[in-house]
């Protein structure tokens, strides 16, 4: 039986679109945009969607959306958790417990990468998955809403991306390789029934050499805040520090990239905040 409410949850898609403005998901607004807030398919490309099944939810003739296409759309609409719950109600798909790495983002975590904007900042759930980043973060790692769904992952890009390695130095490529693969071992343990995760584990033994080594070690660590040098392409070498704040009960973590005030990374970064979005290669 369908119980999609379709005229209520296309006038709320609708509402809440418009409440979104292109610099909160770290989208350029452009000179000749006319919507209040995201374009449709800004939306749709966050989701990871096609632009034409979510103009034709918008539009109340969509089919009934999956709950990982609620969770997707709830993301790039940065609905808060009662509003999310709503969303899910609207399609008779009320609510439940995650089976796996929650990928909900509270919207005080949204809020904090909106009062740093001088500072590059991601949030990542357990697998690494890319959920949230402000506009100094897209330019100085990547810009995440270009990329499909599937690729918005740390370790994936990482071991599968060749520009990697003249990203981050050797020393750092060397730890974030072991360091990355031990914490994914260690996710997979706290979520080993989850299909997210024993598919970026296939997709990496398949897909890298250097993986499967690593994985075949059985190392086990969860993650930490270290000092990195990293190599942009257009202000060059910055050492900064990464840290990395656990969000306990939705198993995220924020990651705040910062360098000394004064110094010559700290002026590159302002530097990049000027500059905004190029092609910029891997994350790290």
């Amino acid at each position: 039986m369908d119980r999609v409410n379709r005229e209520e949850l296309a006038a709320f898609l609708r509402s809440r679109r418009a409440l979104v403005r292109p610099a909160d998901v770290g989208l350029e607004a452009g000179k000749r945009r006319r919507t209040p807030g995201l374009r449709r398919e800004e939306v749709a490309q966050l989701a990871g969607m096609s632009v034409d099944y979510y103009a034709r939810l918008e539009q109340g003739r969509g089919p009934r959306p999956s709950r990982q296409m609620l969770g997707a759309i709830a993301r790039a609409l940065r609905l808060s958790d009662d509003e999310r719950s709503h969303l899910h109600y609207l399609t008779g798909e009320p609510p439940g417990p995650p089976s796996g790495p929650p990928r909900d983002l509270r919207p005080s975590v949204l809020h904090l990468l909106d009062r740093l904007p001088d500072n590059p900042v991601i949030v990542l759930d357990a697998k690494f998955d890319v959920l949230a980043w402000n506009a100094l973060a897209a330019a100085l790692l990547t810009d995440f809403s270009t990329l499909p769904a599937d690729e918005r992952n740390i370790v994936w890009r990482f071991f599968t991306d060749p520009r990697a390695e003249s990203f981050l130095d050797a020393e750092d490529t060397w730890h974030f390789a072991r360091a990355a693969v031990a914490d994914l071992r260690a996710v997979a343990a706290r979520y080993p029934a989850d299909p997210g995760v024993k598919r970026l584990i296939g997709r990496l033994l398949a897909g890298s050499a250097e993986f499967a080594e690593l994985w075949a070690g059985h190392d086990v660590t969860v993650r930490r805040s270290v000092r990195k040098r990293l190599n942009h392409p257009v202000v060059g070498w910055l050492e900064l520090d990464c840290d990395a704040l656990h969000v306990p009960e939705s198993d995220q973590w924020v990651v705040f990239y910062t360098a000394a005030p004064g110094s010559p990374s700290y002026e590159a970064l302002r530097l990049l905040k000027v500059v905004g979005i190029q092609d910029l290669g891997v994350s790290s």
